[in-house]
């Protein structure tokens, strides 16, 4: 991987960029991407959400969704007075904390990226976008609803074959010593009102389809993106669901093509 690898108008500016991983996953995941981004100028975040990644903290110590995505709110909180506004990308479950963060620091956004991610509309609960994904095989996933939080471990069957069935092994066996317990958060989110049209249905909204991802299906990524108004569709042809690892620099040109638009 080079900086030569993303187009030379895609790197024409630096922007702010933060990346989102999803569930079972940290902000390790995002390592060839954020590398190519940061090679062509750009600042760029990988955050690890609670009980994520490096992050030590035990999933009971995120018991709402609000405590489990408080590291990329903070991070948008954080950033200089007169800063230019963050583009947020998230990948998978991590749509669901771009979507938070866009409802709640909506001025903070210069845009919110979806790749292959959850995303939600403003018409009906915050959760409909997770509970409509199409029947699932979860092979050897582990899931406990008497947790607190209820949590869901992503088995290395289901990721192997479901979500990295096109990335490198090397990218798999990391993930292998990298897996965390994590939780959906569905009745904790059912809780909150729809996402309002003001704030978080005004920013504006990229989707990245990942055309080979054997969980969230073509099918399915078009249905939400047909939800709710987006200023634009990009579509990666070659991508499983971990489309940072199997296709890292065209999903790093399109990122860095995206917040040279909008932000």
């Amino acid at each position: 991987m080079s900086p030569s690898s993303i187009p030379a108008a895609a790197t024409a500016t630096s922007k702010r960029i933060i990346l989102v991983h999803g569930t079972g996953h940290g902000g390790w995941c995002w390592y060839k991407v954020a590398t190519l981004l940061r090679a062509a100028g750009h600042r760029v975040d990988a955050p690890d959400l609670v009980a994520s990644g490096a992050d030590a903290r035990p999933l009971r110590g995120a018991p709402t969704f609000e405590d489990y995505s408080r590291p990329l709110l903070d991070a948008l909180r954080g950033l200089p007075s007169g800063d230019d506004r963050a583009v947020l990308v998230g990948h998978s479950f991590g749509g669901m904390s771009v979507a938070l963060a866009a409802e709640e620091l909506p001025e903070k956004v210069a845009a919110a990226v979806f790749v292959t991610a959850f995303m939600p509309d403003c018409a009906g609960p915050r959760t409909r976008a997770i509970e409509e994904l199409p029947p699932l095989d979860w092979m050897d996933s582990v899931t406990d609803e008497g947790h607190a939080p209820p949590s869901v471990f992503l088995g290395p069957e289901f990721l192997r074959r479901q979500l990295y069935q096109l990335s490198p092994e090397e990218d798999y066996t990391l993930s292998q010593s990298l897996a965390r317990v994590s939780s959906y958060y569905v009745a904790d989110q059912q809780q909150r009102p729809p996402f309002s049209a003001d704030r978080y249905g005004a920013v504006t909204k990229v989707y990245v389809v990942a055309k080979q991802d054997l969980a969230m299906i073509h099918e399915y990524q078009r249905q939400m993106i047909a939800s709710i108004p987006v200023a634009e569709v990009r579509e990666m042809e070659h991508a499983d669901h971990m489309a940072m690892l199997s296709a890292p620099e065209e999903l790093a040109g399109h990122l860095a093509d995206i917040a040279n638009t909008y932000a």
